[in-house]
C-alpha cells in the first residue's frame, strides 16, 4: 500500500474531508500510476477521486470499534519512533 495513505478509523477527532479526499488522491494515484493525468484522462482521474472519497467517508462513517481512539499525536510518535528504529539499523549495516 501508498506510505501516503493513513489509518482514517477511530481517530479523535475524527478524521477531516480533507484527509479522507488526501488518502482518496493518494490511492488513485497509486493505482492509475501517475501523479498528474494527462488533459485526456484529468476527468476520469478526478472522478475516481471523488468515488473513492465518497466511499472513504462511508466506510470510516460506518465503521465501529471496541479499541479506545487514537490521537494523532501519538500515532506520529509511533511513526517517529519506527523511523529512529529503521535509521538506526541501517546507520549500523552501513559502518559494517
Amino acid at each position: 500500500m501508498c506510505r501516503s495513505i493513513r489509518t482514517l478509523h477511530n481517530f479523535v477527532p475524527p478524521a477531516t474531508d480533507e484527509e479522507m479526499q488526501a488518502a482518496a488522491l493518494q490511492y488513485v494515484r497509486k493505482i492509475a500510476g501517475v501523479t498528474r493525468p494527462s488533459q485526456a484522462n484529468a476527468a476520469a482521474f478526478e472522478e475516481a477521486v471523488e468515488a473513492v472519497a465518497g466511499a472513504t467517508r462511508d466506510l470510516v462513517g460506518r465503521l465501529v470499534s471496541s479499541a479506545p481512539p487514537r490521537t494523532r499525536e501519538t500515532e506520529r510518535a509511533r511513526a517517529r519512533e519506527r523511523w529512529e528504529r529503521r535509521a538506526a539499523r541501517t546507520r549500523s549495516s552501513d559502518s559494517r
